[in-house]
């Protein structure tokens, strides 16, 4: 799936790409290049069309395409099937063909713009925000800037600490969910809490709107722990699930 929308060209320089590229192969043709709103575009639609180019791989996708023109009154178009170039260079967790998503991911880590240089900002200490769903490399990542000196904050364990006995969201949460979210040696049941919360967005509001200023605040005091431990000019990594 594309999704570095800020790695992808504007459609505009794409099509003026593409339209270099067409005409150079033969000039003689005349391009008409139109936009995609919808996975089928024109195909399904425009009876004045007569063949679909596809690869190997994206042949299903022209049977799908016929489909819908016969869904909707319109003759098949014959598929015309190509063989894609292979890149060379590749890399092991890059795609055997020429392909932009290679390329977004060579450009992963570059700076796309200079950094903003805003005054209001001090100069240390430096924070770095590490978010993503599970299994999106936020504890790799954290563990390679701790390695190079940074003093990494854990928000996900920091968000079990916030509900422990004495903690700051502890009473306020028991408060707005009842002593039934308790177990019997005191602590809350944070399966019985979320079977509470789990489909209910009024109640998940709720909760986030008390666990989530406290987890903040509790990260906010963890980076002026750095900044006196003297870490304030490397970085400091808070890394949290969406």
């Amino acid at each position: 799936d594309k999704v570095l929308p800020e790695l992808i060209e504007p459609y505009e320089l794409r099509a003026a790409k593409l339209r270099e590229f067409l005409e150079d192969v033969k000039p003689s043709l005349c391009y008409d290049i139109v936009p995609l709103a919808d996975p089928f575009g024109p195909a399904v639609t425009d009876p004045d069309l007569q063949c679909l180019v596809v690869s190997e791989e994206t042949r299903r996708g022209g049977e799908a395409v016929n489909r819908k023109r016969l869904e909707n009154g319109l003759p098949e178009l014959a598929l015309y099937e190509i063989q894609l170039m292979k890149d060379p260079e590749h890399s092991q967790n890059e795609e055997e063909k020429i392909s932009s998503s290679s390329l977004r991911q060579r450009l992963l880590g570059t700076l796309l713009q200079p950094p903003r240089q805003d005054p209001a900002l001090p100069l240390r200490p430096y924070v770095i925000g590490l978010t993503g769903g599970t299994g999106s490399g936020k504890s790799s990542i954290a563990k390679l800037l701790g390695l190079l000196g940074a003093f990494v904050i854990d928000a996900d364990k920091l968000g079990h600490a916030v509900y422990v006995p004495g903690g700051p969201a502890y009473e306020p949460v028991v408060a707005a969910f009842g002593a039934e979210i308790l177990n019997k040696d005191g602590t809350i049941n944070r399966k019985v809490l979320g079977a509470k919360v789990f489909g209910n967005q009024e109640q998940l509001k709720r909760l986030t709107d008390i666990v989530w200023p406290k987890i903040a605040q509790m990260v906010k005091e963890r980076v002026r722990e750095a900044d006196a431990q003297g870490n304030g000019s490397g970085c400091v990594a808070a890394s949290a699930q969406q």
